[in-house]
């Protein structure tokens, strides 16, 4: 596939989730009620559905949640002038926060009902900057490990090209979530 045909795919896949978690429940934070008795793959299914609310960082940053399956979670950001450092180039912590989704919420599709995690460790290599004309770039966070207490990821961030901009790692320590 071209670069330009990758690029529509992508925008596509983007306005078709956008149009459904915006005419669902929107932005905001889920309550413990709805995710009461659900796994972290069902979770962001439902996310992806519009039955849950989407976190308000991803309005504030420009990104979406686009897939999740088991073991495996891709987001799509929009890099964009309110994301640039001093220098006129796209910020090192945006890029860091849209692979720290990505390689959290591939975490998040592993975990049971009544199980969570917390990041311990990342670790992101920037490769590549992402010049002016990237209209598009993707996170995509693959989990390597996930044990009862240890669960271990990591994902590329490039672009409709194949492009690689930057790479990262997680640890992330896994616990049983307090009862109520």
């Amino acid at each position: 596939m071209t670069r330009m045909n990758q690029l529509e795919a992508w925008l596509a896949q983007e306005r078709e989730v956008a149009g459904r978690v915006e005419a669902g429940a929107g932005c905001g934070v889920a309550r413990p009620e709805q995710v009461a008795g659900r796994g972290g793959l069902e979770v962001l299914h439902a996310m992806l559905r519009g039955e849950l609310p989407y976190p308000p960082m991803a309005r504030t940053l420009n990104f979406q949640l686009m897939e999740a399956e088991a073991g495996r979670a891709v987001f799509q950001g929009t890099p964009g002038p309110e994301h640039f450092n001093p220098m006129g180039g796209i910020h090192g912590g945006w890029y860091a926060t849209l692979l720290d989704s990505a390689l959290d919420c591939a975490v998040h599709t592993m975990m049971p009902a009544g199980r969570g995690y917390t990041t311990a460790e990342l670790g992101v290599n920037l490769v590549k900057a992402i010049g002016r004309n990237v209209q598009r770039v993707r996170a995509e966070g693959k989990v390597l490990h996930c044990g009862r207490q240890l669960a271990t990821a990591e994902a590329r961030l490039f672009g409709p090209d194949g492009t690689l901009y930057a790479h990262a790692t997680t640890t992330c320590l896994v616990f049983e979530l307090p009862k109520g």
